[in-house]
C-alpha cells in the first residue's frame, strides 16, 4: 500500500469480494457478454459500486481470473494436510475444472489480456504448476503416484481435457476423465 494511502473500509472490501463472486457465477453461466448490471444485482450492490472497484469489464475479468488462481493455490496448500496424497491431488484437479468453466465463460474477453506471452498467463501458469507440483511431490514421496510425470504434464493434460470439450455438460465428462487420469498415475502394487 502506498505511503499515505488509507486502508480500504471493511464494507468496501466486502463489496469487492461480493462483486468478484457474483462475476464468477454470472460469467460462468452467461459468458463474456453477460451484463455487468446482472453482476451488480447478483452481488447485491449498485452498478456504481461495481464500476468504482472495476472501471472496465476487462479489469473485472482479470480480477476474477487472478482471484481464481489465488484460490486454487490456497486450496493446494490446504490439501497438503489431507490424509491421502492421491485424493488431495484428485480434489485439486477437480477444482480446476470449475476454474476452467469460469475462464471459458470469459474466454473472449480474456483473450484481449491473456495470451501465451502475457504476464497474467505466465504468472498463473507458474502458480498453478507450483501448486500441483507440491501435491504431486507429496503423492510421489508417499509412493502413491508414478515418478515419471511432472507438474507441467499434469497442468497441460488438464487444460487439454477441458478445452477439447465444448458441449453442455462438459464438466461432468471432464470430471470422469480426471478420475481416469489420476487412476492412471496411481502406482499399482502387486
Amino acid at each position: 500500500m502506498p505511503v499515505g494511502a488509507r486502508k480500504p473500509r471493511a464494507d468496501a472490501v466486502r463489496n469487492r469480494e461480493r462483486v468478484l463472486a457474483a462475476a464468477k457465477a454470472v460469467f460462468s453461466a452467461g459468458g463474456p457478454d453477460a451484463s455487468l448490471e446482472t453482476v451488480a444485482r447478483t452481488a447485491g450492490v449498485g452498478i456504481g459500486t461495481l464500476y468504482r472497484h472495476f472501471p472496465t469489464r476487462q479489469e473485472l475479468f482479470e480480477a476474477v481470473y487472478r482471484r481464481e488462481v489465488q484460490q486454487l493455490s490456497d486450496l493446494a496448500q490446504d490439501l497438503l494436510k489431507e490424509a491421502s496424497a492421491t485424493d488431495a491431488l484428485r480434489h485439486w484437479l477437480r477444482a480446476n475444472v470449475e476454474f476452467v468453466a469460469t475462464k471459458k465463460g470469459m474466454v473472449a474477453a480474456l483473450a484481449l489480456v491473456v495470451d501465451g506471452q502475457s504476464e497474467l498467463t505466465r504468472s498463473s501458469f507458474e502458480r498453478l504448476t507450483a501448486a500441483v507440483g507440491a501435491l504431486l511431490d507429496r503423492a510421489v514421496a508417499a509412493g502413491e503416484i508414478r515418478r515419471d510425470v511432472g507438474p507441467e504434464d499434469v497442468v497441460r493434460t488438464l487444460v487439454g481435457m477441458c478445452y477439447l470439450q465444448d458441449r453442455p455438460g462438459w464438466q461432468e465428462s471432464v470430471q470422469r476423465m480426471v478420475d481416469i487420469f489420476v487412476d492412471g498415475l496411481t502406482v499399482r502394487r502387486p
